[in-house]
């Protein structure tokens, strides 16, 4: 097939670079604009990211030469592009505007910022979690006045590594959660030479976390009822997030009540067999399992399985009886891959297959 012409915004940070870095090669998508600040637009994003190229590896040759637009120019990026993926650093105010504008111009967005996850009808994927609510695009539609512009967006990089093992015991009924997260700081987009103060440092607080960390797993949970998606009840969440001197991988030691009473054995094999949409489609970014049980004492660790399926899969271990609550288990995602861009990526193709992003 054609492959879609996708349109970066926020393509110089971090984010938008590993959008960038991901789409070198994509056997659906090629970058067709980069769109950015003020301060960007004008120059070569090869110009524009020189001495500020985040990620291992170099520029992608097909981007260097794509000369940058401003963000604001929404006709002109909307004219050349498919879709767009949106990863821009500006107020929630300011994104929630922008990403309309261009979801106006009947172009699809699919966003891995905040501004618009608790929008009710803007649906927020795990595409192996909750694929079906895309379906809630076609009411967003008529309230943008649209025929194919809709906004979708990822939920929080802080939930992945705790949420889906929790989606894989569904059945059990988990009904309380306390995890505390362990994140590295690519998280807020910097490395240890951005951010030198972190280096043996641990910082107990990142800013909205929390409340993100408990609620944003509430509506992946969701349904679909008048239009728009009405978050779970249950379970009740409780967090904690801790900023720690990692650059990728975002840790959560975490603990769980079940209304059922289910064995260690049958618990482990929920997350091994847990496999959803992405998988059956084989979409170009689902991991081929999206669940590791790691059996070791000692594991995950982030040096060692950060990047398990590609930064694509979720490692979970150290699954064992709780003296408080029933049982706890440690998850390791990495949260630029899974967490963000990748993720990103992934309900585009999700999109794509389900005919929401078409060719214009």
């Amino acid at each position: 097939m054609e492959k879609l012409r996708v349109g970066v915004l926020g393509g110089t940070g971090m984010v938008g670079q590993r959008f960038i870095q991901i789409l070198e090669n994509h056997p659906w998508f090629e970058v067709a604009e980069i769109a950015a600040s003020p301060r960007s637009a004008g120059h070569t994003y090869g110009e524009a990211v020189d001495g500020r190229w985040k990620l291992d590896g170099e520029v992608p040759e097909n981007v260097k030469n794509i000369v940058i637009r401003d963000i604001s120019d929404v006709k002109t990026v909307a004219d050349n592009v498919d879709f767009v993926l949106s990863a821009v650093n500006m107020s929630k105010d300011e994104i929630k505007k922008i990403e309309e504008e261009y979801a106006k111009t009947e172009t699809p967005v699919v966003s891995n910022n905040s501004a618009h996850r608790w929008t009710p009808d803007v649906p927020m994927i795990i595409p192996e979690i909750n694929p079906e609510h895309t379906a809630v695009i076609e009411y967003q539609k008529k309230r943008l006045g649209t025929q194919r512009g809709f906004i979708a967006v990822k939920p929080n990089c802080s939930i992945q590594s705790y949420t889906p093992a929790l989606a894989a015991w569904k059945e059990y009924e988990p009904y309380e959660v306390v995890a505390t997260t362990y994140q590295a700081i690519s998280g807020a987009g910097k490395t240890f030479k951005d951010w030198p103060e972190m280096n043996g440092n641990v910082i107990p607080f990142i800013s909205g976390e929390e409340e993100k960390s408990e609620r944003e797993p509430l509506r992946i949970f969701g349904h679909i009822e008048n239009g728009q998606i009405v978050p779970a009840e249950s379970p009740l969440i409780t967090c904690q997030c801790i900023r720690i001197p990692v650059l990728y991988g975002h840790t959560a030691a975490a603990f769980v009540r079940f209304k059922q009473d289910p064995t260690k054995e049958e618990l482990i094999e929920k997350l091994r067999a847990f496999s959803g949409v992405p998988q059956e489609l084989k979409l170009p970014s689902a991991p081929e399992h999206f669940i590791q049980y790691m059996e070791e004492d000692d594991r995950p660790q982030v040096m060692k399985d950060v990047n398990y399926e590609g930064g694509m899969g979720v490692s979970i271990g150290r699954l064992r009886k709780d003296t408080m609550f029933d049982w706890k288990f440690v998850g390791l995602s990495h949260n630029t891959l899974r967490g963000a861009a990748g993720g990103a990526v992934e309900c585009a193709e999700l999109l794509t297959a389900q005919n929401y992003i078409q060719h214009k």
